[in-house]
């Protein structure tokens, strides 16, 4: 039997991007495990810059609600951008940077869930990006609308997923030089040290 190709559902880190949706000041604290997830973007940031994955974060109206998190933003590489729109396709030149880079996959995290994640994903699955949305790494003030826009994401297109699926994806096997590194941060559980 000859090797099987690997399936074109599976993330592949060079065709990957990283979207971090408005993980701000004065919106995080309002979301229920808000530590919880901040510590998964902090995995999946990291996990990015090893797997050489671009990654940007998008801040909502920061003038009122506040920055991106410190403990996200200086691990970012660059400075997040600003939006006013709900959907993140307000910031049209990352997708056009990741479309001309062939990067079609793009790993959706932030909040919150069923406004500006649920609007940016849809928008970005009309767009012809395969989206991935991390479920353990976004969140709403409620829950009825955490499940609704997950739903609802589902059913339109986008491929839900974990923290841990995203890193052994883009990992793809034991042998890999990251391996071990990312092995670590799960059994760890605890947001990795920035480098």
């Amino acid at each position: 039997m000859t090797d099987l190709s690997r399936s074109p559902l599976l993330l592949d880190a060079s065709t990957s991007a990283l979207l971090v949706v408005d993980l701000q000041q004065r919106l995080l604290p309002l979301i229920p495990s808000a530590a919880d997830i901040t510590a998964r973007v902090g995995w999946l940031i990291e996990a990015a810059k090893l797997f050489s994955v671009p990654a940007i974060a998008t801040e909502q109206y920061p003038q009122g609600l506040g920055a991106t998190v410190p403990e996200l933003s200086q691990r970012l590489p660059t400075g997040a951008r600003e939006k006013r729109m709900f959907s993140c396709r307000e910031c049209s030149e990352i997708f056009q940077a990741w479309q001309a880079e062939r990067r079609r996959q793009v790993v959706v995290v932030g909040i919150e869930t069923h406004v500006c994640v649920l609007q940016t994903v849809l928008d970005l699955l009309s767009l012809g990006f395969d989206c991935y949305v991390v479920v353990d790494a976004t969140g709403s003030r409620l829950r009825l609308d955490q499940q609704m826009a997950l739903q609802r994401m589902e059913i339109s297109g986008a491929m839900l997923t974990t923290t841990e699926s995203v890193l052994f994806e883009w990992c793809v096997d034991s042998r890999h030089p990251h391996f071990k590194q990312i092995s670590q941060w799960v059994k760890q559980g605890l947001t990795p040290s920035h480098s």
